[in-house]
């Protein structure tokens, strides 16, 4: 586990702005379950030993990948969730889902030992978000957001970059035009936490990061690319040309990546009223 430095964030910190984006995962739900990767066990287990209780809440619980591994450690996990098909296929795996935007979804009175939030808070108004996560969290509850982001060496991603830029995607930011060494989500998560201060109910943010190397296939990685924000909602010429552009530069590499993949988590205890 080590601190990373400032340096440029490599996606958007006004994501939530492009909604819209958040809201198409589930027009292949399958795949975005069977290409995204997963969170590595220190994290969870960062996040279990903190939680006052056994009671989480997910908040755009998409298919299910963040709550597997807390509900495989026995705790009780609620999932809310505005994609229809995202929603189904997290039922299918026999989780709890409610139907709604964050923002606008009504607890009904419940609250938990924890929320997390794991590659969506992003997509959700920080201000808003952090209200209603106040509201829901019990005093000593914890706030748990954490993202996933991988980088191929910088020679491929430039090259990723440049193929990206050549086509007139209409996107609001290129995946791969970020130093590969910049803090992963950090203008995001000093987002966050200026709306979790506005709150007045929540201790500081303490951030961590976990990091590992993974080797992927061309296939699969053109397939877990497929599955991002935006991209999985460009025109299939579109799509075709990026895919085919970034396999010739894999195949040339001989047809393996080596990602760096770091997991960053931003931590919050719920004050007592």
């Amino acid at each position: 586990m080590v601190t990373l430095p400032p340096g440029p964030p490599p996606v958007d910190d006004a994501a939530h702005d492009h909604r819209e984006l958040a809201e198409s995962f589930g027009s292949d739900a399958d795949k975005y379950d069977r290409a995204r990767p997963r969170y590595p066990a220190p994290l969870i287990g960062a996040i279990v030993d903190r939680l006052p209780g056994p009671t989480v809440l997910d908040v755009g619980i998409g298919t299910g990948i963040s709550s597997e591994p807390f509900r495989q450690r026995g705790l009780d996990v609620l999932g809310v969730e505005p994609d229809p098909d995202m929603a189904a296929l997290a039922r299918a795996k026999d989780l709890v889902v409610e139907a709604g935007r964050f923002e606008e979804w009504d607890p009904a009175g419940r609250t938990f030992d924890g929320l997390i939030a794991g590659q969506t808070w992003h997509w959700i108004d920080p201000d808003a978000g952090a209200s209603g996560a106040a509201s829901v969290l019990r005093p000593g509850g914890l706030l748990a957001l954490f993202w996933n982001r991988e980088l191929p060496s910088p020679g491929l991603a430039a090259e990723f970059a440049e193929v990206f830029d050549s086509l007139d995607t209409g996107l609001p930011f290129n995946p791969w035009a970020a130093a590969p060494h910049a803090d992963p989500y950090g203008s995001i998560i000093d987002r966050a936490a200026a709306g979790l201060r506005t709150t007045g109910a929540f201790g500081p943010v303490e951030r961590l990061t976990f990091t590992r190397q993974l080797t992927i296939g061309r296939d699969a990685w053109l397939e877990r690319a497929s599955t991002s924000g935006g991209i999985n909602r460009l025109p299939e010429d579109e799509l075709d040309t990026l895919l085919r552009g970034m396999g010739t530069a894999i195949d040339a590499v001989g047809g393996t990546l080596l990602i760096d993949c770091t997991t960053v988590a931003a931590l919050a205890e719920r004050l007592p009223d």
